[in-house]
């Protein structure tokens, strides 16, 4: 079998899609926070702080890649997963947050 630009592209695009699908990320559930002692939602913060600095420094790693001319659509996957990384960043923001509002609501001590 010969290996061409034609097979390497779909390869590429399809193992990185898949990659993608596999996400890390757990839905928000303020309710699950309500239920943590001080210690588990610290924890829980600084796993999610871990994670937003993972994926973003991913991302960045992404954005420097020098795709090849002669890769078709090399370009448009790698905005592809740059995009992915960012919705994920997002998402844990957002996860983020709900901690940090449950934290307040539960340890008054940490005020």
């Amino acid at each position: 079998m010969k290996i061409t630009p034609m097979i390497i592209l779909p390869l590429t695009a399809m193992l990185l899609l898949t990659a993608g699908c596999s996400s890390t990320v757990a839905s928000i559930d303020a309710g699950t926070y309500a239920k943590m002692s001080c210690a588990e939602l610290n924890s829980a913060l600084g796993d999610t702080a871990t994670d937003i600095s993972r994926t973003a420094i991913a991302r960045g790693k992404v954005a420097s890649t020098s795709v090849p001319s002669w890769l078709l659509g090399g370009e448009r996957v790698k905005a592809a997963v740059a995009d992915r990384d960012t919705a994920r960043i997002e998402k844990l923001q957002q996860q983020q947050q709900a901690i940090i509002a449950a934290r307040k609501q539960r340890c008054r001590s940490l005020q």
